[in-house]
């Protein structure tokens, strides 16, 4: 018996009782449906490995496959390394005669890998995403995001004649919009030696010249973050969460500095909700000036009519 949908339909239904809620028994190869308990087809072939694992560390070792494909890495990982344990397949070190000639294969195995300019360019800028990525402690999905980005500008030659760090940079900061992970311009530009003006130029040209959609940025993404590094509850983050929505419904977030904006929010909510905060110590955190603070502050109370407690 063959599972396949009935003519019309596009899920597959249990013949006996219609129920649409089917699985896959592993152990004995079977489709079972769970209301009525009816087998559908069975003697299936296992796709998987013919190995059983118990624990994640049995998982790996028992694996026989590399590391996924992944844009961070030049090649995407599809080559291999020679490691420098120097010890043969039984765990023995190695004669020194004989590491010296692994150690030549070694060199010619890593010069093969970077033959074309194209890949001395993505290695060099891969080695700046890790090195940016890890002292903001961006998570690997910003990483792939921003690795293939810089390789689509790669491919049209934008790269060309620029710092290869500012264009990286600018994927990044592309690649934390796309994704709403709250990261300002000037906190990506701070780890690099070109400064906010070039990393600013590129991410402009990356938009243009690759047509990418990068969402509007939402204030309300800054104040989790912010929250944290304050060490605020999460009462104070829900009520800054909900005055900025009222915010944007009455148009006032329109054109202003979304983190100088979250700033203010939580700066109120701490007031409201008596976990007070300075605005020096929330500007610090947020990486926005008091002055901003304070007149954002002013703003969302005035155009809200916000009560706020005496202080």
């Amino acid at each position: 018996m063959t599972i396949r949908p009935e003519p019309g339909d596009s899920v597959v239904k249990c013949p006996a009782c219609g129920s649409t809620s089917i699985i896959f028994d592993s152990e004995r190869s079977v489709y079972v449906c769970t209301s009525c308990g009816t087998v559908l087809e069975e003697r299936m072939v296992d796709q998987g490995p013919e190995w059983r694992a118990f624990t994640p560390e049995e998982r790996e070792k028992r694996s026989r496959v590399g590391s996924p494909i992944t844009p961070t890495v030049h090649d995407k990982g599809l080559s291999t390394v020679i490691d420098w344990r120097d010890k043969d397949a039984f765990g023995r070190r190695l004669e020194p005669k004989k590491r010296l000639e692994i150690l030549r294969w070694r060199k010619w195995q890593i010069r093969t890998r970077i033959q074309s300019s194209m890949d001395r360019n993505l290695a060099q800028a891969m080695n700046e995403l890790d090195r940016i990525a890890s002292q903001l402690n961006l998570p690997r999905s910003v990483r792939e995001e921003a690795a293939v980005i810089y390789r689509k500008a790669v491919e049209k030659g934008l790269v060309r004649g620029r710092s290869i760090e500012s264009v990286m940079a600018a994927a990044i900061y592309a690649a934390c919009r796309r994704l709403k992970i709250p990261r300002t311009l000037d906190e990506i530009a701070a780890f690099t030696k070109s400064g906010r003006k070039d990393v600013a130029r590129c991410y402009r040209l990356l938009l243009r010249e690759l047509t990418v959609q990068v969402p509007i940025a939402d204030p309300i993404d800054y104040v989790p973050r912010i929250g944290a590094l304050l060490g605020l509850s999460g009462n104070v983050l829900k009520r800054a969460a909900e005055i900025l929505k009222r915010a944007k419904e009455k148009g006032i977030t329109a054109g202003k500095d979304p983190a100088g904006l979250a700033a203010a929010a939580i700066y109120i909510a701490s007031l409201l909700e008596d976990e007070r905060r300075t605005q020096k110590e929330i500007a610090q955190v947020s990486g926005v000036t008091e002055v901003t603070v304070r007149n954002r502050y002013k703003e969302l109370v005035r155009e809200l009519g916000i009560p706020l407690p005496p202080q």
